[in-house]
């Protein structure tokens, strides 16, 4: 996949804050940011270029071992704008391949694509190569990432080239192209070159060193050990399965290469799992000087023996003779210990012996070799780089598809051809496998050499039972088929694929279970063809490592699913589910669950009395099922509150003291339990909209001509903080309008200001004509595609509707008379005269003088009587007074108290809310005719 350029444009961002002096909060990786800080430490500049240092010797080893694999890389990249170079150790430039001839002409342009030049970090700045170098590993650096600025046009990726025997880098392979067209093949491409290149160093040995290579292949007969490994370095005699891990041994197997390096005899104690501390003697080989063998003495219960079975003396550390300092020494291992060449070594063939009273130790002889041949060193090396790349690149994301694809990736570049992970489809889902889900698995990822015809991601996968895979799983341990040509359990679940794949190539196959705190997770097969030598017996132990490492990933994502799962299905279950029946706004809205985490996002529209509506979003602080749950119960209380007709800022007030009183009874001090919200409330009636926030974005307000404003609602602390106002302001919403209520991951970017988000926010909002529904679309679609990554989108659009003046009738300034009553009665039956309501004329006159006659006898005047005509057909009469009626039980002998219990009963809802100058009673009624 190409790299992102909006990643690369907040590098560039990023890079020149950098060079101004400025903080970098974020966007640069810490290996580039380290570079960059020592270019400038020793004083470069971004203009600088590469340094011509001379002619480069090109009559050495590494040289002519690269020249056939460079070619074939070449040949790769032909037609594209791409280089591959060769450099020393130093990072200067040896050999330098172009895909297409143009590209000569820019590197002698930006200097450095000749033989001369050098890319080392002290001379030419932050590059791939200069980099690799520095950090001692495969480097990636793309576009700005580079310090001088004739790179920043480029993505590379630089991968050093060791010297097969003493490990230590000897060149770097590097690969570079435009950097948008950057991929991950490139990266593959560098990494096998570089191999590559090693192994054809490793060939360039003289006739001499094969000849020892015989002798010791005799000596190991002698000893009567059995060969562990066929090759130019020979490991013998393993040990039993539960004394050493898979690790224990590629950590023996590196150490013994760095003694037998040294060519001398010594000792050295290696610390290995479970506190233990293990013991290898290097030894010369009999009859041959320049070969030495090397024993393991790994102590029964941690006590450490010397060769001769006795307690050994602390090691004496020496400044001569020692691995490290003698000629050729492999600079790997710790400091040695000296052995004296009286102290007898016995065979170690023998039987371990113990003196009286101590304890017993377990010895067997772990390798033979000559100083001058590091194939061990080389293979031990090699794995145990694909085990720590692969703690570093597995697991990297909590999503189990994208787990098990970083195990194959990793895998397929450095072990194996093809890799396959099929997983249960209980564990896709996040849950525990069921017996019930035993078989069939579905293919999660596969990588690997294209034209093998291996199912493909998302079929289902079923095991015969004869098959190695289901032997594989019924023992919960790994199976190796060297020969897939005559094993006939591997082909028995599907007999011409098997011979399909086997005339492609493929040859061997180690099968592993995964698994993960008792769990059964599912399969991985990893598969070598003919470009690959099959494998051997150890192999098995490094894939079981690496498969335990991804299967650890894999579960902590599944769980992480099922803990997201539960989440995200409280809080689509809290939030509405449908939109209420009303008139005064025509409603759209989305809500996007960030990937990372469901966090307490909720908006809600609640109809009031009068034809008003309320409007809410809400944000709780936190993720997870505590944020949803928490976010339900701030939910309903603010639908209860709305109720009660408050006014926003009581609202808010009200729902601040709510958040506190749950966070004490939560009864921790160690996370906050808080929220933002923004309230309002729409009268059609006025087309005003009334609004208060806590903690909350302002709303954004589009106008008929597509201008955005965000008006200025006074803001507030969060809620659950107490003790801080909250104020109301009113806004004039005209039909032609919309507003849009949204929550902070929305806007939010940790790598742009806030003003900016708005800024774009305000332009794709600017379009006069959209319907609530299309804005949303144009909102949702101007997201980024990794947005929302860590918060909730939501998002809530609403564009008014006025009540028209023929739909409302009103009569003002009535005085506390009963006689204006009949007066009322007259007007309101020829209205609904007009209205063609007839039918509704009995109940809304009773209704009313009900009403108006309550609010003569107990309140105070003057009255307002006012008729609406929406969804329903709504009464009101409003007076001065805060006295809240009530309904009562009248006696039998009672001449009142009857009034409010014939409303309730005539009238669908009826109530009472407050206004800054009194109250005002309401009663609705069904429309005539439904």
């Amino acid at each position: 996949m190409a790299r992102d350029g909006r990643s690369d444009d907040v590098t560039a961002r990023s890079r020149e804050r950098f060079l101004a002096g400025g903080p970098v909060v974020a966007g640069v990786r810490s290996e580039i940011l380290s570079s960059w800080s020592r270019c400038q430490s020793i004083g470069l500049r971004p203009s600088l270029g590469t340094t011509y240092l001379g002619e480069p010797d090109l009559d050495t080893e590494l040289v002519h071992a690269a020249e056939p694999v460079l070619d074939e890389v070449a040949r790769a990249i032909a037609g594209t704008w791409s280089t591959v170079i060769l450099t020393d150790g130093e990072g200067v430039v040896l050999r330098c391949l172009t895909g297409e001839p143009q590209m000569s002409r820019y590197l002698d342009t930006a200097g450095g694509g000749a033989p001369g030049f050098s890319f080392h970090e002290s001379l030419g700045g932050t590059t791939s190569i200069g980099l690799a170098l520095a950090e001692r590993r495969a480097s990636r650096v793309y576009g700005h990432e580079h310090f001088a600025d004739a790179w920043t046009v480029q993505g590379c990726v630089a991968v050093p080239v060791h010297e097969p025997l003493s490990g230590r880098i000897v060149g770097v392979v590097d690969l570079a192209t435009e950097s948008s067209e950057f991929t991950s093949m490139l990266e593959t491409m560098a990494r096998k070159a570089a191999h590559a290149i090693e192994r054809r160093l490793l060939e360039q040995k003289t006739d001499r060193e094969r000849t020892l290579l015989r002798a010791y292949m005799r000596t190991a007969r002698q000893v009567r050990a059995p060969e562990f490994r066929h090759g130019r370095q020979i490991v013998l005699g393993a040990p039993a399965e539960d004394l050493l891990t898979g690790s224990d041994r590629l950590l023996l197997e590196e150490k013994a290469a760095g003694l037998i390096a040294s060519g001398r005899r010594a000792a050295i104690e290696v610390p290995v799992s479970g506190g233990r501390v293990v013991t290898l003697l290097a030894r010369p080989v009999a009859d041959v000087c320049d070969g030495v063998a090397v024993e393991v003495i790994v102590p029964a219960s941690g006590a450490l023996f010397s060769a001769g079975g006795t307690p050994a003396p602390a090691p004496a550390v020496l400044g001569t003779g020692t691995p490290e300092t003698a000629p050729g020494a492999w600079r790997g291992p710790p400091t040695a210990t000296a052995i004296p060449a009286a102290t007898p070594v016995p065979d170690p063939t023998a039987a371990p012996s113990a003196k009286a009273g101590e304890e017993q130790c377990h010895r067997w002889l772990l390798a033979v070799g000559e100083p001058g041949i590091g194939r061990l060193a080389l293979a031990a090396r090699r794995r145990l780089e694909l085990l720590r790349e692969s703690s570093r690149r597995i697991g990297t994301t909590l999503d189990v598809v994208r787990t098990a694809e970083e195990l194959a990736e990793v895998v397929v570049e450095n072990f194996a051809d093809v890799v396959t992970v099929d997983l249960y489809p209980a564990v896709l889902r996040g849950d525990e496998p069921s017996a019930a889900d035993v078989l069939p698995m579905r293919r999660t990822a596969v990588r690997g050499v294209e034209g093998f015809p291996f199912r493909g991601v998302g079929e289902q996968i079923g095991f015969a039972p004869t098959s190695l895979q289901a032997q594989c799983l019924a023992s919960g341990s790994p199976s190796m088929e060297a020969d897939l040509k005559a094993s006939r359990c591997w082909a028995a679940e599907d007999p011409v694929r098997a011979a399909t794949i086997l005339e492609r190539g493929i040859h061997s196959l180690i099968t592993v279970p995964l698994s993960a705190r008792g769990v059964p997770l599912g399969m991985a097969g990893f598969y070598r063809s003919r470009r690959s030598a099959p494998f051997e017996d150890d192999d098995v132990s490094l894939a079981a490592e690496l498969v335990d490492c991804a299967s650890l990933c894999i579960d902590n994502a599944r769980r992480y699913t099922r803990e997201h799962s539960t989440a995200l299905a409280l809080q689509r279950s809290l939030l509405p589910h449908g939109l209420p029946e009303q008139n005064a706004l025509e409603v759209a809205y989305r809500y996007l669950p960030a990937h990372t985490g469901v966090s307490g996002d909720w908006f809600d529209v609640i109809p009031l009395s009068g034809a008003r509506i309320a409007l809410v979003v809400g944000d709780v602080v936190g993720h997870g099922v505590h944020a949803a749950a928490t976010m339900g119960r701030l939910r309903t209380a603010v639908d209860n509150f709305a109720s009660f007709e408050l006014a926003p800022d009581e609202l808010l007030t009200h729902l601040d003291d709510l958040v506190a009183r749950m966070a004490r009874q939560e009864g921790s001090t160690d996370a906050f339990i808080g929220a933002t919200c923004l309230y309002g409330v729409y009268d059609p009636t006025t087309r005003r909209c009334s609004l208060s926030r806590a903690g909350h974005l302002p709303p954004a307000l589009i106008s008929g001509d597509g201008t955005v404003t965000f008006p200025e609602v006074p803001a507030a602390p969060p809620l659950g903080l107490g003790g801080f106002p909250f104020e109301t302001v009113e806004i004039e919403l005209p039909d032609d309008s919309q507003l849009v209520f949204y929550t902070d991951g929305l806007v939010e970017d940790r790598e742009r200001c806030i003003e900016t988000v708005l800024e774009e926010l305000r332009q794709t909002l600017g379009h006069p004509g959209r319907s609530p529904e299309e804005t949303c679309q144009a909102v949702v679609a101007a997201l980024p595609p990794s947005q929302p990554t860590e918060d909730d989108v939501t998002l809530l659009v609403v564009r008014p509707r006025g009540l028209d003046a023929s739909d409302m009738a009103c009569w003002d300034d009535l005085p506390p008379d009963p006689a204006i009553v009949s007066e009322i009665r007259g007007a309101v039956v020829r209205q609904l005269t007009d209205w063609k309501m007839e039918e509704a004329v009995f109940t809304t006159e009773l209704i009313l003088s009900e009403l108006l006659t309550n609010a003569i006898r107990h309140a105070t005047g003057p009255f307002r009587v006012r008729l609406l005509r929406d969804r329903m057909l709504i009464c009101e009469v409003a007076d001065t007074s805060s006295t809240s009626p009530h309904l009562r039980q009248a006696d039998m002998t009672d001449e009142g108290g009857r009034g409010l219990f014939l409303v309730a009963q005539l009238a669908q809802r009826w109530g009472t809310r407050y206004t800054p100058r009194g109250k005002v009673i309401w009663a609705e009624q069904p429309m005539p005719g439904g």
